[in-house]
């Protein structure tokens, strides 16, 4: 997977603040299209799609979007499975962030449509906390069984979210780490201001991934070609104000991970021409300009340590079959690294999009016993502890 820095103007604007100071800075090429596509054998995983990232960073509002994006390429489909619902540690993420926004906007017996709800996991948790109605769109919707039980006020639809559906009802619309894979989600988020037209009261609630995590603290695994846009909290602010919208807060959860905007229409035109840039803009244009070698040296460290356990004879699995997965082990093609732990098994049996690791399910490291795990997440480090510790195991934890 080559990878170059760039230090370059290029033509264009903008698209959240209509700046012509769109600056490249760092280049990723020939990665797979989709790192959450499931692979059915080795050679089809090898064999996937595969795109360019060229990543161009805005010195007045701090967007970063990749120029290389061919939407034409990333058609999502029930092939496509990124839910992380199966970890406790991340159930109750998602379900203390249900009952915060059931307790902030009084959602009892209220409707709520999902834009990209996935498998439907966290509609159906504010549907349940507060006897909501709801529908969730996504075109990668598969049908569960514990949803046919509900169908009387959830409705599941198998389809983007577009003016089609500008007649149902929604007292709160959610939208969760999905803006970030939409081509031009200025335009987007304007469709959705003139589908809420005059309801005022609507309340939304976006969560994307936190481009500080990326770039200032070097989560580097994070950059993956699904990803058109990478956003930071000022960023993140000025595309809603500019399309429309009264942002009340936007906030850092899941240890930094991800950024939520919280927001409703606003009844005035908003406009962004007087905008300038911020200290905080500054400081993320200090990150951006040091990551590329930042990113080198990172990636050097890392070949060296996985050298070194081929060396001691050492076996390595990674702990994680999603994004940061995917990237990393496309990143060290020829590491050594046989296998891809995941505790979905929806992905178990399955082959890592571009290098063809076996998506493994924790119980096969109980004859497999590696020396050391690698971590794509030190999030879910207690968890991975204690599956191992229940297994008989004693690896070394690593973190990518």
């Amino acid at each position: 997977m080559p990878v170059s820095g760039c230090d370059g103007m290029i033509g264009g604007n903008c698209p959240v603040c209509n700046s012509k100071r769109l600056k490249v800075f760092f280049e990723m090429l020939n990665v797979p299209v989709f790192c959450n596509v499931l692979w059915k054998n080795r050679d089809a995983a090898r064999n996937c799609p595969r795109g360019d990232i060229k990543l161009a960073f805005c010195p007045v509002c701090s967007y970063i979007m990749n120029l290389a994006f061919e939407p034409a390429l990333v058609e999502y489909t029930q092939a496509y499975e990124s839910s992380l619902h199966f970890s406790p540690h991340f159930q109750e993420y998602a379900r203390s962030l249900a009952e915060r926004l059931v307790r902030r906007y009084n959602l009892y017996k209220k409707d709520i449509v999902s834009i990209g709800c996935g498998k439907g996991e966290f509609l159906s948790l504010l549907c349940e906390l507060g006897n909501n109605r709801g529908m969730g769109l996504d075109p990668s919707y598969v049908e569960q069984e514990e949803h046919r039980a509900a169908n009387n006020h959830i409705k599941f639809v198998q389809d983007l979210y577009s003016e089609r559906y500008a007649d149902y009802p929604a007292d709160l619309i959610v939208c969760r780490q999905v803006l970030e894979h939409i081509y031009d989600p200025k335009n987007f988020l304007a469709m959705l201001r003139r589908i809420i037209g005059n309801r005022l009261n609507t309340q939304l609630f976006f969560e994307v991934p936190n481009a500080l995590q990326t770039f200032r603290r070097l989560s580097t695994w994070d950059i993956t070609y699904e990803h058109y846009s990478y956003f930071t909290p000022t960023s993140l602010r000025l595309i809603f104000s500019s399309s429309g919208f009264y942002v009340y807060e936007v906030s850092e959860e899941f240890e930094g991970q991800y950024l939520c905007v919280y927001a409703q229409p606003d009844s005035q035109s908003a406009s962004h021409r007087d905008y300038e840039p911020t200290g905080e803009v500054s400081r993320i244009e200090r990150d951006v300009a040091s990551f590329t070698v930042s990113y080198k040296d990172k990636v050097e460290k890392y070949w060296l340590k996985l050298e070194q356990m081929k060396e001691k004879r050492q076996s390595a699995v990674v702990w994680g079959a999603g994004s940061k997965g995917v990237t990393f082990l496309n990143t060290f093609k020829g590491s050594g690294v046989e296998y891809a732990v995941d505790i979905n098994p929806r992905k178990q049996g399955m082959y890592i999009a571009g290098t063809g690791q076996r998506i493994v399910p924790p119980e096969f490291l109980k004859d497999y016993k590696p020396d050391v795990i690698i971590m794509m997440n030190p999030v879910y480090k207690k968890e991975i502890q204690q599956l191992t510790k229940s297994l008989g195991l004693k690896p070394k934890l690593m973190n990518a």
